[in-house]
């Protein structure tokens, strides 16, 4: 069985080799042992609320539970940009005009922005290969929104999240082909690999401060901004089916997306409910249909510092939701604990 849960120290080794299969793109998550522990520190200290609420990362692992192998991970940043600088590009319009001449142009732009500084950030997720079956790519990325949820007074009202740019089958991004190479001076993974360890006076040291006509781009490189890497489209659309839109901002590097929204108009923060936890014979007895989730739901604890998720096929029914005894065991709660539900796909009536 699966269960999402708060990461502990003891995942670090398993993390990493987690990180080797994860690739260019993401500089959230490298195979560098120092880095990873450092940040898995950090996170440890975040579930237990031993520092403030703007520095904390909470990072959440996918465990399966008869072999104790982690399936995946993912991750919540308080805030973003408030000790380091926080790069966007922002997708801009400049008009110009002649009436001698008759000529109206609209040109579109780049700006370098830090606009999205101080936001609450979605981030690492990676599922591994092994387990990219079933709904398991919606239990990882959809358990931030119920952690969310549950405590909304921990975040920020804006919630943002990096979407991998595309990469051609060959590695080679188009769009930092096309623009940051001509700054930079180096290649790709290379400036990838320092922005993820929090190297980044670099950018702006060499990026331009004035706006990039994207016409003056390779063909090339102007198709891909704000499309997304092949294998980052379906965590796309879970997002998008919470609440996250385009607003036109992409990376700096590869012109990946920046999905955003406010939390408090997220699905989970208007769908999802609290249960009491029947006692567990209840499910053998009386699973009447109305009982039965007709899909599964997300069901979590509500333990900031021991935060479990797990999908189930208990529907919540006037307040009570009946568990299977194994399932609580998996959520680390009993009969009459509270717990958080929410379907795991929206509802047509709610769009």
């Amino acid at each position: 069985m699966l269960v999402v849960r708060a990461i502990q120290a003891t995942d670090l080794d398993a993390l990493y080799v987690m990180a080797t299969q994860v690739g260019s793109g993401m500089t959230t998550l490298k195979p560098d042992m120092k880095m990873m522990g450092d940040r898995l520190n950090i996170a440890v200290a975040s579930f237990a609320e031993t520092i403030p609420p703007e520095e904390r990362d909470y990072m959440f692992v996918m465990e399966d539970t008869d072999s104790g192998r982690l399936a995946g991970v993912c991750a919540i940043k308080g805030s973003v940009g408030l000790t380091e600088p926080f790069y966007n590009y922002r997708i801009g319009t400049l008009v110009h005009s002649s009436r001698e001449l008759d000529v109206f142009t609209r040109m579109d732009t780049l700006y370098l922005s830090n606009d999205l500084t101080g936001s609450t950030e979605l981030c690492s997720l990676f599922l591994h290969p092994d387990y990219r079956i079933g709904n398991n790519g919606k239990l990882l990325s959809k358990c931030r929104f119920l952690f969310i949820a549950q405590f909304p007074h921990l975040f920020t009202e804006k919630l943002i999240a990096e979407m991998r740019g595309y990469q051609e089958e060959s590695g080679r991004s188009p769009f930092y082909e096309g623009l940051g190479r001509h700054f930079f001076k180096m290649d790709f993974d290379h400036v990838d690999a320092l922005t993820a360890v929090g190297k980044k006076s670099f950018i702006a040291e060499l990026m331009p401060r004035q706006p990039l006509y994207v016409a003056y781009l390779p063909d090339d490189a102007q198709e891909v901004i704000g499309k997304v890497h092949t294998s980052t489209a379906p965590a796309r659309r879970l997002l998008e089916q919470e609440g996250m839109y385009f607003e036109g901002y992409v990376d700096i590097f590869d012109a990946g997306p920046v999905l955003q929204a406010r939390v408090s108009e997220l699905r989970a923060m208007r769908d999802s409910t609290l249960a009491d936890i029947g006692p567990a014979t209840d499910w053998d007895s009386a699973c009447a249909p109305e009982s039965v989730a007709a899909e599964p739901m997300l069901v979590s604890n509500t333990t900031l510092k021991d935060f479990r998720m797990i999908l189930s096929q208990a529907m919540p029914v006037n307040g009570v939701v009946a568990l299977p005894e194994a399932e609580q065991q998996l959520l680390h709660c009993r009969s009459g604990d509270t717990v958080r539900t929410l379907t795991l796909n929206p509802r047509k009536n709610n769009g």
